[in-house]
C-alpha cells in the first residue's frame, strides 16, 4: 500500500496572481484593532493576504492603487504603511545579497 503524500497548502500573491505554496509567500495580516504588520508565524489572528518575496509585488501592493489595502479590506495609515515598506526595503536588500530570503 502506498503512503499517501500531503498536499502543500497554496495560496495567491495578491500583486502578481500567481499560485504558490503558502511557505515561499509572506503573510501581512490585519488584526483585530485594526494594525497591519507582517505575520512571520502565519497564525496572527486577522484577516491576512500573501505577497511574493519580489520586490516588485511589493511595489505593487503598496502602490496607491495597491492590491493590499482591497484585500484586507482597510486603508492601510502612514505607520503601518512606512513599516511594509521598510520590510520590502529590507527583502529587497536581502535579495540583492543572494542570502536566502525565509528566516
Amino acid at each position: 500500500m502506498a503512503i499517501k503524500q500531503r498536499k502543500k497548502p497554496q495560496r495567491t500573491c495578491i500583486a502578481c496572481r500567481q499560485v504558490r505554496d503558502k511557505r515561499d509567500l509572506v503573510r501581512v495580516v490585519r488584526s483585530p484593532d485594526g494594525s497591519v504588520q507582517v505575520d512571520h508565524t502565519g497564525k496572527a489572528q486577522g484577516r491576512g493576504a500573501y505577497i511574493c518575496n519580489k520586490p516588485e509585488c511589493w511595489r505593487k501592493a503598496l502602490s496607491n492603487r495597491g492590491s493590499l489595502a482591497a484585500a484586507l479590506k482597510t486603508e492601510l495609515d502612514d505607520p503601518s504603511r512606512v513599516a511594509l515598506e521598510q520590510y520590502a526595503t529590507d527583502l529587497e536588500a536581502i535579495i540583492s545579497s543572494g542570502k536566502p530570503v525565509k528566516e
